[in-house]
């Protein structure tokens, strides 16, 4: 990343592999280099085992307890529980009030979360490494002292309700990914239950349920402590035995062992339903052996030859026919067993049975004659990039070693599977198609719109009754009176971190080139940031830059969208394209060993995309069939309304990704005049950053994309973008039967390069930044109406939005929408103290730091700051640009943004169960249904 990036402690070592990428031009021998993780371990006498992954290069440390207690642990009746009781150990304890953590890690610049799976709980931060102590102090904390009362009982309760709502019953396919697959692929084990849970379940827990769960499963003797980024490791044994060696084992500790094993399914259908379902789905699971089976690798080169990249026999067999808009795969892995399911979406006016046919016959196909020696090598090099990419920053290293360690019982499990997928062969995948994928052993799966009735997916085996722990034996802790609390350890000495260098360059086509070594991991990222997005696409043919960015690769004069995809994926090389308001950005990530013939395709693509017709009729449609599933989602439609309602006609007001109108008016020749015009390198900015030298990246950039050259002369940006202010506007989008409503409220704001944008960025981040934000505070935290509650600021080249967004059920959406309006003249209007602005400084540089850590994720903080009229040195000064703003400044420009007369609501969800409470908020409420909401139109309502 800088001098100390060459001080990383224990090198890494290269286990290689030699792959024949497939090109268009000819097979070429590329080397695979993917490191292994290098770790210390060892184990204290309570049974806490200790791994350490040291890395002086980052100014970080990532702090995470793993306990090997997960969903498959729910007690009996409890679905849920384990998930639940994530939630009430973040909380508190006896030295840290509720929600301390929170606050404690923000303030200090870091971040945190924690999930649930089935095999594991995991709690995490990555903060500053001066605070590695603190972090060690609070997991102790949580380990032996945590207060489960009912104040944190009942709020998290409600608060994992919330989430259940918005991520399983608000989105039309949320039930068949969350509760249909898991019921029918298991019969006996205990992860037949949802990780989420049930409503019912979760109202039937108890406080005492959650006691005795801690005291049965929580304990030094289930749990794994990673630590991984810049310690001593001296200075870490210490901390760990001077916090946890005195902490004891289990007293009774129930068993982590899960008994009993699943037989072989028999052959059955379930057809399963949902409501607001806009497109059916059908395709088949099986049940997989558990996570240290041999045959895991064989069955991820399967999954990778049927679903990874554009050149996989999914795309082949449902996309390109036109059969479906989304195929799915899913191999869910867990210790004991798994399932595998493959799935797809059925195209619009498309019969659900035929695609169910042609998914079946592409698995007979693989059955029969096993997998091309191209398929193979594309597969295992996809799955091997995306091993560097797992390995290229510190704290994605401790995720990647825990994960393979609570599924295995192996610390060095992720490296060993990289190492056997190097070694699969293509009798490998055939022999488990032919085995696991067994199609009389096999769920057929079909859902559709329906009631959404759990009886139409009901497993006809009885759920086994599960155990449950026996009640707590240890009387419950509390919060100590504030004067005997103990205080949290102090800092120690920060580590020293520098920005990464920058070289600045301009080619002679005239597009200017960014580099930067940012890492030692052999990966490395091109990105090109074009300034033409959707606000130069005229407003009739809104999507236009969106589905020129998403088809680009679909063909070129030289190379077959085939081509082009096989080529990338044999060389590891994963591209993304996507366009926003001032720019269109595309970005290849591959080993260092392969980005030149992966930027040589990149290269191709910006200078010579064809849009075969073919190509782009599919598309088109599947862009289409994406629209009709947005939709049915309360979010999606929200996001999609807001622009129209700050900007009206103005080029800020074209609708994301268009609209079923304007995308059916576009045509071939649209995207190639768009290409033609907009695609230029005098409009261009190139960045290359990651495990590669400035001088190499040159090399490489100019070879590949120096030849591109611009005709004519370089067309004008349009003058005025946002357009006048609009009149505010509260707008309910009725969708009767969503399992949740989205809030929004929302101005008009400033540009990017506002004198004021820094002070704003600070006010925002105390409003709604994170989850110690007044937003997140007051709707999760005080009144667990919401799974969370942020606010955003979007400034663009020529205006922006500050908007603040919860999800909440239907019947609390008025309220929500009221807290929304009161904290916006709140943070306007009342003077910030001086420890909340520093605070909010720190917590914004840690943020900004962090996001530069991976190649991809520099890249893409320079790319959208170009788009934006920001120079990457301005970029990367943004650390002393906000620790110079003050409070009042702050407070001002948001008192001047957020005028009460300036604010817009909208609201999505079953307007039923809100819309008088709504009405007594703002009366003069406009409602459009949702089958009549025509994006289009200024109004949002057909025949307006």
């Amino acid at each position: 990343m800088n001098a100390s990036a060459s001080r990383l402690l224990g090198a890494f070592l290269f286990s290689t592999a030699i792959i024949d990428p497939v090109s268009s031009a000819a097979a070429q021998s590329a080397k695979m280099a993917t490191p292994t993780i290098p770790f210390a371990e060892r184990k204290l006498a309570n049974g806490l085992r200790v791994i350490a992954i040291r890395d002086t290069s980052t100014p970080d440390v990532t702090v995470s307890m793993w306990y090997e207690v997960g969903s498959k642990h729910d007690p009996a009746g409890r679905s849920g529980f384990a998930h639940l009781f994530e939630h009430i150990l973040s909380r508190k304890t006896v030295n840290m009030p509720y929600n301390a953590i929170n606050k404690m890690v923000d303030d200090i610049g870091g971040t945190r979360n924690a999930s649930t799976w089935y095999d594991r709980t995991n709690y995490y931060e990555t903060v500053p490494a001066q605070y590695l102590e603190r972090m060690l102090w609070t997991h102790a904390e949580r380990m032996a002292r945590p207060v489960i009362d009912k104040e944190v009982f009942e709020t998290e309760r409600n608060v994992v309700k919330e989430e259940l709502r918005q991520r399983v019953l608000a989105p039309p396919y949320g039930r068949l990914y969350s509760f249909a697959l898991g019921e029918n692929v298991y019969n006996v084990l205990p992860h037949r239950r949802p990780t989420i849970g049930s409503i019912s379940d979760l109202d039937s827990a108890t406080l005492e349920d959650a006691r005795a769960f801690h005291e049965a499963f929580y304990g030094p003797d289930s749990a794994t402590l990673i630590v991984s980024g810049n310690f001593q490791p001296a200075q870490l044994d210490a901390l760990v035995n001077k916090y946890f060696a005195a902490i004891p084992r289990r007293a009774r500790p129930a068993s982590l062992a899960i008994k009993g094993k699943d037989q072989p399914l028999t052959g059955r259908r379930v057809n399963a339903t949902g409501p607001n379902v806009p497109l059916p789905v059908v395709g088949s699971a099986w049940q997989t052996p558990g996570a240290a089976s041999p045959d895991m690798a064989a069955l991820e080169v399967l999954d990778g030859i049927f679903s990874r990249g554009d050149s996989n026999r999914l795309q082949t067999a449902l996309v390109k026919p036109g059969l479906s808009t989304q195929p799915i795969s899913r191999l869910n892995d867990t210790e004991e067993q798994g399932y595998y399911a493959l799935m797809a979406i059925v195209a619009s006016g498309g019969e659900p049975e035929v695609v169910a046919t042609e998914l079946d016959r592409a698995l007979d196909a693989l059955r029969k004659t096993g997998p091309t020696a191209a398929e193979l090598t594309e597969a295992k090099n996809e799955l091997l990039s995306a091993g560097l990419q797992e390995r290229e920053v510190a704290s994605s290293r401790a995720f990647t070693l825990g994960e393979g360690l609570v599924r295995t019982g192996d610390p060095r499990a992720a490296d060993k599977r990289l190492a056997a997928i190097t070694r699969v062969t293509a009798a490998d995948v055939q022999r488990v198609a032919r085995t696991i994928l067994d199609p009389a052993r096999r769920i057929e799966l079909r859902y559709a719109r329906g009631d959404g009735d759990a009886k139409g997916w009901a497993n006809p085996t009885p759920l086994p009754r599960f155990s449950s722990p026996p009640p707590a034996a240890q009387p419950p802790l509390a919060l100590l009176p504030e004067g005997q609390r103990q205080a949290p350890p102090a800092p120690g000495t920060p580590a020293t971190y520098a920005m990464p260098s920058l070289t600045e360059v301009t080619l002679a086509n005239g597009m200017k080139l960014v580099t930067a070594r940012t890492g030692t991991v052999p990966l490395a990222t091109l990105t090109v940031a074009i300034r033409a997005g959707s606000a130069v696409e005229p407003r009739g043919k809104a999507g236009l830059a969106a589905m020129v960015a998403e088809i680009a690769s679909k063909g070129t004069t030289t190379r077959s969208a085939d081509q082009i995809a096989a080529g990338l994926e044999s060389l590891g090389a994963e591209l993304s394209s996507s366009a926003s308001l001032d720019g269109t950005v595309l970005s290849v990530t591959a080993p260092v060993a392969t980005l030149p013939q992966a930027a040589e395709i990149l290269g191709d693509i910006l200078a010579n995309a064809t849009f075969p017709e073919e190509d782009f009729a599919r598309e088109r449609k599947r862009a289409l069939d994406g629209l009709q599933v947005a939709l049915k989602d309360p979010n999606q439609i929200g996001g999609r309304v807001l622009p129209a309602v700050l900007f009206g006609t103005a080029p800020y007001g074209a609708v994301p990704g268009g609209t079923p109108a304007t995308l059916a008016a576009l045509s071939r020749q649209d995207l190639a005049s768009f290409r033609q015009t907009w695609w230029r390198p005098d409009l261009t900015t190139a960045f290359v950053s990651g495990g590669i030298d400035p001088a190499q990246a040159r090399q490489l950039t100019d070879r590949a994309l120096g030849r591109w050259r611009a005709t004519g002369t370089v067309p004008a940006l349009p003058a005025d973008v946002a357009g006048s202010e609009q009149a505010p506007r509260t707008l309910v989008i009725d969708l009767p039967g969503a399992g949740q409503a989205t809030v929004i409220a929302a101005v008009r704001g400033i540009s990017r390069g506002d004198s004021a944008y820094y002070d704003a960025l600070l006010a925002n981040s105390i409003l709604g930044g994170s989850s110690t934000g007044r937003l997140f505070q007051e709707i999760r935290v005080k009144r667990a109406l919401s799974y969370g509650a942020n606010s955003s600021l979007a400034a663009g080249l020529g205006g922006g939005t500050l908007s603040a967004s919860a999800s909440t059920k239907n019947e609390s959406a008025a309220e929500v929408a009221q807290v929304f309006l009161e904290e916006f003249s709140r943070i306007g209007s009342e003077p910030l103290s001086a420890a909340d602005v520093e605070n909010r400084k720190t917590f914004m540089v840690g943020s900004f730091q962090r996001s530069l850590q991976s190649s991809a994720g520099f890249n893409a903080n320079l790319a959208g700051a170009a788009l934006r009229g920001v120079s990457p040195g301005e970029q990367l000064s943004y650390a002393d640009r906000v620790r110079s703003v003050g409070g009042t400044a702050a407070t001002s420009v948001m008192g001047r943004l957020l005028q009460p007369n300036r604010v817009s609501l909208i609201i999505v969800g079953d307007s039923s169960k809100f819309i008088d409470k709504l009405k007594a908020l703002r009366p003069n409420v406009q409602i459009v249904p949702a089958d009549k909401l025509d994006l289009a139109t200024a109004g949002l309502a057909s025949g307006q």
